[in-house]
C-alpha cells in the first residue's frame, strides 16, 4: 500500500508538471505550399521553369516531326534502295531517335533539378525567417498546415511569412 501511494503521488506530479509545461507552448501553422507558390521568388522561379519547359516541348515537337518525316521517307524508299543502303539509313535514323530521347530526358532532368534547387533555396531562406519570427513572438512550434486536421485561422501565419520572405529573397537565380 505504501508503494501504491508513492506511485500515485509521483504519477500525479508528473501529469501536473506536464500539463503546466504544455500550457506554455505556443503553436502556429504555416502553409508551406502557399509560401513556395505565392512568394515573389517562388512565382518567378515557377514562371521561369514553366517557360523553359514550354520552349523544350516546342523544340522537341519539331524534332519529332522531322524524325517522323524521315521515317516516312525511308519507308517510301524501302523498295527503291538496296538492302545495305536501307539498313544504313535505318541505323542512322535509330541513332537520331536515340539521341533525341537522350536529349529529351536530359532536358527533363535539368528542369527537375532546377525545380529542386529553387525549392531548397526557398526553404533555406525561410528557415532564418521562421527562427526570427518564433523568437520575436515567443512561438515554440511552427508546423506545416497540411499536417493538421483542423487549424484555427488565427494561428495561421502564412501571409506574414510571405511578406518577410519577399523582403529577404525577391528572386532566385536558376540559370
Amino acid at each position: 500500500m505504501k508503494y501504491f501511494v508513492k506511485f500515485f503521488v509521483i504519477t500525479f506530479l508528473l501529469f501536473l508538471c506536464t500539463s503546466i509545461q504544455a500550457a506554455d507552448i505556443k503553436i502556429l501553422f504555416i502553409d508551406l505550399k502557399v509560401v513556395l507558390n505565392e512568394s515573389k521568388a517562388g512565382k518567378k522561379a515557377q514562371d521561369f521553369l514553366k517557360s523553359s519547359a514550354e520552349k523544350n516541348i516546342e523544340r522537341f515537337k519539331k524534332i519529332e516531326e522531322t524524325l517522323k518525316e524521315k521515317e516516312t521517307d525511308l519507308i517510301a524508299k524501302k523498295n527503291v534502295l538496296s538492302k545495305e543502303e536501307y539498313k544504313k539509313m535505318a541505323d542512322n535514323l535509330r541513332k537520331e531517335v536515340q539521341n533525341y530521347q537522350k536529349e529529351r530526358n536530359d532536358s527533363l532532368q535539368k528542369i527537375a533539378q532546377q525545380r529542386s534547387t529553387a525549392r531548397s533555396q526557398l526553404i533555406e531562406a525561410l528557415k532564418p525567417i521562421l527562427e526570427n519570427y518564433s523568437k520575436e513572438n515567443s512561438v515554440s512550434v511552427i508546423l506545416n498546415k497540411k499536417d493538421a486536421l483542423y487549424i484555427d485561422p488565427s494561428t495561421d501565419i502564412t501571409n506574414t511569412i510571405i511578406k518577410h520572405l519577399n523582403e529577404k529573397l525577391p528572386s532566385i537565380n536558376l540559370k
